[in-house]
């Protein structure tokens, strides 16, 4: 059994320094005595590495060396906006320098295969690095990718317009959306997005509290206009068709945060991009779903990793 709610023995957190001097949160296993390769995870928006200690740990144990990354701004890495808990970008290509930056710092310092793993947020960050060739991954696995955001059924384009507008009619470091009257709260009808485990979800809320600097609340005004650009960048034709390395996409068609539709097209667009599409049996947060769920996901990526990636 993995105790979710405990640092591994393993591990060790630490920080590391962006190119501007930034501190960012790291956390890294050795890896098992016959080393399968190294693993980079990346979370999502609002994220941290601490929900993920279960799937890392299981990495971990089956030979990989892993490492896993706060985004700036996020968890326990600082701010970038005007309070404690609305998580604000100027732009999301300041993610993906810090992204191609610990990218190139990680693969030196780890044995290969090198293996990209990321969650919503994460795996459209991963996915722009990948189009803008500032990462060489051997194979890449994507949780829920935010690839698009699920939402109102408009074109694109007007709906960038109107997050551009409200950057412009307003403070762009607000919040865009409101979740409680206490700011950072959880709001009850969170877990029903997320996933069918009461366990896991609680999971998360613990670390809050032990660790009050991870607590995040709504995105700003501008992460939302930088997302619709950012989205608009992997739906251009040629983009997503030129990233000749295997990518493994996990959705579900209940998802209510990220687009589905959008990851079914992405998956089709990857010159070896592979998809294990679920239903009403799995929500946004796959990696943390309910044994039925996650097991075959998690055997289901060995699985893709032990074809593309072989040990050597």
């Amino acid at each position: 059994m993995i105790d979710r709610r405990t640092i591994p023995p393993r591990a060790s957190e630490s920080t590391w320094t962006a190119a501007d001097g930034h501190l960012i949160r790291r956390i890294d296993w050795a890896g098992a005595a016959a080393e399968r390769g190294s693993i980079l995870f990346l979370p999502g928006r609002g994220d941290f590495y601490e929900k993920y200690l279960e799937t890392l740990e299981e990495w971990q144990a089956a030979g990989w060396r892993v490492t896993a990354s706060d985004w700036r701004g996020q968890a326990g890495s600082g701010r970038l906006g005007k309070d404690p808990v609305t998580g604000h970008v100027a732009d999301f290509a300041l993610w993906i320098d810090d992204l191609a930056l610990l990218w190139e710092r990680w693969v030196a310092q780890t044995p290969g295969p090198h293996v990209l793993a990321a969650h919503s947020m994460g795996g459209h960050l991963v996915l722009r690095a990948l189009i803008d060739r500032r990462v060489s991954p051997d194979a890449v696995v994507l949780s829920a990718p935010m690839t698009g955001m699920a939402g109102p059924a408009l074109p694109l384009p007007l709906l960038h317009a109107a997050a551009r507008l409200m950057c412009a009619v307003g403070d762009p470091t607000r919040p865009a959306w409101k979740w409680s009257e206490k700011p950072g709260e959880l709001p009850a009808y969170r877990s029903t997005l997320l996933t069918h485990d009461p366990a896991r979800y609680a999971d998360e809320q613990w670390w809050r509290e032990a660790r009050p600097e991870l607590v995040m609340g709504p995105a700003s005004w501008r992460w939302v206009e930088r997302a619709f650009a950012s989205w608009r960048r992997i739906e251009t034709p040629g983009t997503l068709e030129a990233v000749d390395v295997p990518v493994l996409i996990i959705s579900t068609a209940s998802d209510k945060l990220v687009s589905h539709p959008a990851n079914l097209r992405a998956a089709a667009r990857l010159p070896k991009g592979e998809l294990l599409a679920l239903g009403k049996e799995a929500h946004h947060e796959l990696l943390r779903e309910v044994d039925a769920v996650r097991g075959p996901i998690m055997a289901r990526i060995a699985e893709f990793l032990d074809r593309t990636v072989p040990a050597q």
